[in-house]
């Protein structure tokens, strides 16, 4: 009976472990948060309630949560990411297919890289030293930050500040878009478009409401329409 008991002990100990599935199986859940331990190859990587880990080095499916943060660890390689309520993190040099949020902040570090189209609504974008984005970068409320880094695609905001920081590159051009008439509030914000020394903004930056532009005298820019740029 004893030796049954320690049987039994281990399975459930094996099963309750949220580090121990087998290679390549998709990991579900509704309730609860879910850890990948480094190294480990595995499917999609679901649940409703609870934050996705994926520790260094890790090879997953689509990543999806409703309530929750994402946060891909250094050098790991993911296909889709989406999240509707939770910060998402992609670490140093993770590869992912592409990113779609609603409401919650997106980091994409140094060296990281997206092929396809990273869009949120409601949240900052920050892409930091040499990070690449393929497609394009798009949100409604929030900053888009480019530190050194570059877009494949364009930039598209609403009532976004947008930063292109020095030695970034979008191809595409940038476009700020007018609200529609419910989105407008008491206090207007007004975007401020920044674009810093040896940036390249290669297509039409396309203003349709007022924004404050401020464009290095060292940076390369296209066509500009709907806005008087400001020589910094």
């Amino acid at each position: 009976m004893r030796n049954k008991l320690a049987a039994l002990s281990t399975v459930v100990l094996v099963l309750a472990s949220p580090l121990l599935w087998a290679d390549g199986e998709n990991i579900s859940k509704v309730n609860g948060s879910i850890h990948v331990a480094s190294g480990r190859q595995v499917g999609s990587v679901e649940t409703v309630n609870g934050s996705i880990r994926l520790e260094s080095s890790v090879t997953a499916g689509d990543i999806e949560t409703v309530s929750g943060s994402i946060d891909i660890g250094s050098d790991s390689s993911v296909g889709d990411i989406d999240g509707v309520n939770g910060d998402v993190t992609l670490e140093r040099g993770v590869k992912a297919e592409s990113v779609e949020l609603v409401n919650g902040e997106l980091r994409i570090d140094e060296q990281a890289q997206v092929r396809g189209d990273v869009t949120s609504v409601n949240g900052d974008i920050v892409l930091a030293r040499q990070a690449q984005v393929g497609g394009h970068v798009e949100n409604v409320n929030g900053a888009i930050e480019l530190d050194a880094a570059r877009v494949g695609n364009g930039i598209k905001t609403t009532n976004g500040d947008i930063e292109i920081g020095a030695g970034s590159r979008v191809d595409g051009g940038i476009h700020v878009e007018k609200p529609d008439f419910s989105m407008f509030s008491s206090k207007k914000h007004k975007p401020k478009v920044t674009i810093g020394p040896d940036a390249v903004v290669n297509g039409t930056l396309r203003f349709d409401r007022p924004v404050e532009l401020r464009i290095s005298e060292r940076a390369t820019v296209g066509k500009i329409v709907g806005a008087t740029p400001i020589k910094d």
